[in-house]
């Protein structure tokens, strides 16, 4: 298995966790409401589950993996914004920062 599609994986796994943890836990619904973004927080588990499954699609479809990695890497960019926003800890923001440097570097990937 190539490196690329091992990295999918695991950003895809990732996100079906998150996506998951939305409707399961109340954290993730009480850290939306602490960034003021209670409406968001649905269609944000929404998509960051359309995303995962978009990866493990891309895997066979390129044109999939392309859409699905570039989403996720806008989406992870705009919750780095988010935490900059609210002033989390570079600790905090961690997470959102790895998550959207490995979707744009599967996203770069796919692209060459």
């Amino acid at each position: 298995m190539s490196f690329i599609k091992i990295l999918t994986l695991i950003s895809s796994i990732s996100f079906i966790v998150y996506g998951i943890a939305y409707f399961t836990s109340p954290h993730m619904k009480n850290e939306f409401r602490r960034f003021g973004l209670e409406k968001l927080g649905l269609l944000t588990a929404i998509l960051e589950l359309v995303g995962a499954f978009g990866l493990i699609v891309g895997l066979i479809l390129n044109s999939i993996l392309l859409i699905s990695s570039g989403g996720l890497a806008i989406l992870m960019f705009l919750g780095v914004l988010v935490r900059l926003k609210v002033r989390d800890s570079l600790w905090v923001t961690s997470p959102a920062i790895f998550y959207m440097l490995l979707n744009s570097y599967i996203f770069y990937k796919t692209i060459i």
